[in-house]
C-alpha cells in the first residue's frame, strides 16, 4: 500500500509527467526515425518512415505520391540525414541562436502541452466551484402578471399613465382590463429568467429580482415599452452541484489557470539546475 501511494504521488508530479512526454518522444523516435549517430555510416529508409513519407505528401497534395515521387521524396530524406549528420559533426548545433531558439520552441511545447492535458483534482474543480458559483447556478424561476403600457405618445404620458394603471392595481383593479395590448402573455408561469429575458430584454429580467412578491411594481421598462408586474412566485436556484457542472468547471478552470501551471512547470525544471551567473564588473 505504501508503494502504491508513492507511485500515485510520483504521477501527479510535473516532472513525472515531462519525464512520461520525454519517454513519448522516445518511442516516437524509435518509430519514425531515431536521434542520428553522428560515427554511424548506415543510412536505414524503413517501412515506417516510407510510409510517413508517403502519408505527409497526401496530407499536402491530397493524393498518394506516384511510384517516381515517392522516390524522390526517399532521395530528399537520405539527403537531409547526411546533411544532419555531417552538420553534427562539425558541431554546427552548438552556439547557434537559431539551433536553441528552435530547441526551446520544442521544449515550451511540450510544457505547454502538458499544462493543457493536466487533470484537476476533485478538490481543485469544487473550490473553483465554490469561489464562482453564481456563474453555475440555474436561473431563477418566476410566475408573474404583467400590464403593458405603450411609450408611442410619448415616454412622460406613458409614466403618467402608467402611475395611474397601478393605482387602480393597487386598489384591486383586474389587470386583464387595464394597459395596452402587447402580443406578449399577460401571464407567465415557472419561466426561467433566461426565458424571460428572451420574451422581454434583459432590462426587464434585471428588474425582477429586486421585485418584492405579490405587490404590483413598476413601471419596469422593456424593448417594448413600460410594464407593471407583479411577482407571484420565486423559486431561488439550488447551489449547483459539481457533478452537474463539471465541464464547464473545468473548461473554466483551465483557462484561468492555464499560465500559472505553465509558470509552475518550468518552475519544477528550473529547480533541478544550480544557477551560477557572473555580472561583468
Amino acid at each position: 500500500m505504501q508503494i502504491r501511494r508513492l507511485m500515485a504521488h510520483a504521477i501527479r508530479e510535473p516532472l513525472a509527467h515531462f519525464l512520461l512526454a520525454g519517454l513519448v518522444i522516445f518511442l516516437f523516435f524509435g518509430l519514425f526515425g531515431s536521434e542520428a549517430d553522428v560515427g554511424d555510416r548506415r543510412i536505414v529508409v524503413n517501412e515506417a518512415q516510407v510510409r510517413r513519407l508517403a502519408d505527409q505528401w497526401s496530407q499536402t497534395w491530397q493524393r498518394p505520391p506516384t511510384p517516381s515521387e515517392l522516390d524522390g521524396l526517399i532521395r530528399d530524406y537520405i539527403k537531409e540525414e547526411i546533411y544532419y549528420r555531417e552538420a553534427l559533426k562539425l558541431g554546427l548545433d552548438r552556439d547557434d541562436v537559431i539551433v536553441r531558439r528552435r530547441l526551446r520552441s520544442k521544449m515550451e511545447f511540450l510544457a505547454n502541452s502538458e499544462a493543457e492535458t493536466e487533470e484537476p483534482s476533485d478538490a481543485a474543480l469544487q473550490a473553483w466551484l465554490d469561489k464562482h458559483s453564481a456563474k453555475y447556478a440555474a436561473d431563477p424561476v418566476y410566475s408573474l402578471d404583467q400590464v403593458y403600457v405603450s411609450t408611442d405618445g410619448g415616454i412622460v404620458a406613458a409614466e403618467a399613465k402608467a402611475k395611474a394603471i397601478r393605482a387602480r392595481l393597487l386598489a384591486g383593479a383586474e389587470p386583464g382590463s387595464l394597459g395596452d395590448s402587447l402580443a406578449l402573455p399577460r401571464s407567465i408561469d415557472r419561466a426561467a429568467a433566461f426565458d424571460i429575458e428572451r420574451q422581454f430584454g434583459d432590462e426587464f429580467s434585471s428588474a425582477l429580482k429586486g421585485l418584492p412578491v405579490g405587490k404590483w411594481s413598476g413601471p419596469i421598462p422593456s424593448g417594448f415599452g413600460l410594464h407593471l408586474v407583479r411577482v407571484r412566485s420565486v423559486e431561488l436556484p439550488h447551489k449547483p452541484r459539481l457533478a452537474d457542472v463539471r465541464k464547464a468547471v473545468e473548461n473554466d478552470w483551465r483557462e484561468a489557470t492555464r499560465e500559472d501551471r505553465v509558470a509552475q512547470a518550468y518552475q519544477t525544471l528550473l529547480d533541478g539546475y544550480q544557477i551560477e551567473i557572473e555580472k561583468p564588473r
